[in-house]
């Protein structure tokens, strides 16, 4: 949701009282809310039966029935929306006694109508935050439980052994050190690797070894590439009321979140110029400030970058800084392409497929042969990103037990279209011979991928197995824009 952007609900108003129930109806209609009206707890009980609401405001004194009593029969059923009483008999024990059975916030008549209009508003977005926070976590713990490194190879063990070695860096929490006003820079590590090589897996298995047992700390991922140029600031850092027209509270950055864990800047190559001086200054001094705030405040946390720019030559070339690339650069980690991993291809479609057809409740299905070789020879332009679009689309569409060579998909198929099949029946890029940098093979990719949508770009980056943010970032990187109009124009 844009910031300042109105959230709408559905409210049940309960009053005996006609003029009152009239017109708090009406000033909440005002803001466009859908609301509807019951002047009996019998009515207000087959309203709430028969629809979902986000908010309910009760009279307390509902003739011989008492509307606290309904506030403890909502939450007793599991009622998850704000509850408002109001009442002209106004006392703290029985705002106490409101709230002990459930009820959000309390108004004594006569009310105002502003005052209900805003305390609504209040509480629909705070109920549409926790919501939200929800399915974060549950989005968050999914991705965890997708995000387990895995993998065999001698490669992948290295890589995974020094990821596990530079966890052990300390990450103090906020005020451990009184005796240092910033804490000092903060430990950062640099990975490096192609699109969809498992960068982010690897900054997760970083957190996760670097955590005490049994410790909860947060993790915090930010996709640099996604983030528009005038709101990356606000949102690393944070704001302070009244700091823009739209800053109605103050706000918590993603600094401030990751405080005692870990941040990720993921794409860390799409920072705008103007941020790296003040991700720079947080760094080397652990301090930072929130948008229109004079305040400094302290942070301690891991700081992990992701890109897979050449940052050395983006320095050189002015599109980077140089202090800020020396200071990402003191400890990296270069992630192998999947290609170069060896048999890890196969392992990780098969735990992968268990998954995915778990999740979408069909029957155990196994890799045949023939899906294991072209799995172990594909050359996976799109690493692990590419293989887990391709053995999920297999787990949800194939209905037998056994997932074959053409399931996948690799090349050639109604979607794919990127490949042809040589002589022997082996499968090969249609590529022309002069492509030989990964950034070329990358464009020529993504070339071939919207000529078969027709220049549709969310179908085009899914093919690949790219990410939406990041297709669009190569469009403009690779000067796509005009064979996009052209395609849509066909």
């Amino acid at each position: 949701m844009a910031e300042g952007e109105a959230v709408l609900a559905r409210i049940l108003v309960i009053e005996d009282d006609d003029d009152l129930r009239f017109g708090v109806t009406r000033s909440l209609r005002k803001d466009d809310h859908e609301v509807d009206e019951a002047s009996t707890l019998a009515e207000a009980r087959k309203a709430l039966a028969s629809h979902t609401y986000d908010v309910v405001l009760t009279d307390y004194n509902l003739g011989p029935d008492d509307g606290v009593a309904l506030v403890k029969e909502l939450r007793d059923d599991g009622f998850a929306g704000a509850v408002v009483v109001m009442t002209g008999f106004g006392s703290i024990e029985l705002a106490v006694r409101a709230m002990k059975f459930g009820a959000d916030d309390f108004l004594e008549k006569p009310v105002k109508l502003d005052e209900v209009r805003a305390l609504v508003g209040k509480l629909i977005e705070r109920t549409a935050a926790e919501k939200r926070l929800k399915l974060y976590e549950r989005l968050d713990r999914r991705h965890a439980e997708l995000s387990r490194p895995i993998g065999e190879s001698d490669l992948w063990k290295k890589t995974l052994d020094l990821c596990e070695k530079l966890a052990c860096m300390p990450v103090m929490s906020r005020g451990a050190d009184p005796g240092s006003p910033g804490g000092g820079a903060l430990p950062t590590i640099l990975l490096l690797g192609e699109t969809g090589s498992g960068k982010g897996v690897l900054a997760r298995h970083i957190h996760e070894a670097g955590t005490p047992k049994g410790a909860r700390l947060p993790f915090v991922h930010i996709n640099c590439s996604a983030l528009p140029p005038q709101l990356v600031e606000g949102e690393l850092f944070g704001h302070e009321k009244g700091a823009f027209t739209d800053a109605r509270e103050a706000k918590e950055g993603l600094f401030e979140m990751a405080d005692g864990g870990t941040i990720f800047l993921d794409e860390i190559g799409d920072l705008p110029l103007e941020m790296q001086t003040k991700l720079l200054t947080v760094l080397e001094q652990g301090v930072f400030r929130r948008v229109g705030g004079t305040r400094e405040r302290t942070v301690r946390a891991r700081v992990i970058a992701a890109t897979n720019h050449d940052l050395e030559k983006d320095a050189a070339e002015g599109k980077f800084r140089r202090d800020l690339f020396y200071r990402l650069n003191a400890f990296t980690v270069t992630v192998p392409p999947l290609r170069a991993r060896g048999n890890d291809a196969v392992l990780i479609a098969q735990r992968m497929l268990e998954r995915y057809r778990s999740e979408y409740g069909r029957g155990p299905a196994r890799l045949t042969a023939d899906a294991e070789e072209a799995i172990r020879t594909h050359p996976w332009v799109g690493n692990v990103r590419e293989l887990l679009n391709a053995v999920q689309r297999a787990a949800m569409l194939v209905d037998s037990s056994e997932i074959n060579a053409s399931d996948l998909a690799l090349f050639g198929g109604t979607d794919a279209g990127m490949t042809e099949e040589a002589p022997g029946g082996k499968l090969r890029f249609d590529f022309d011979h002069g492509i030989h940098t990964a950034e070329e093979v990358e464009r020529e990719l993504m070339v071939q991928a919207l000529a078969r949508t027709r220049g549709n770009v969310s179908r085009a980056a899914r093919l690949i197995g790219m990410q939406r943010s990041s297709f669009r970032y190569r469009i403009e990187r690779y000067g796509l824009g005009e064979l996009i109009q052209e395609l849509a124009q066909r």
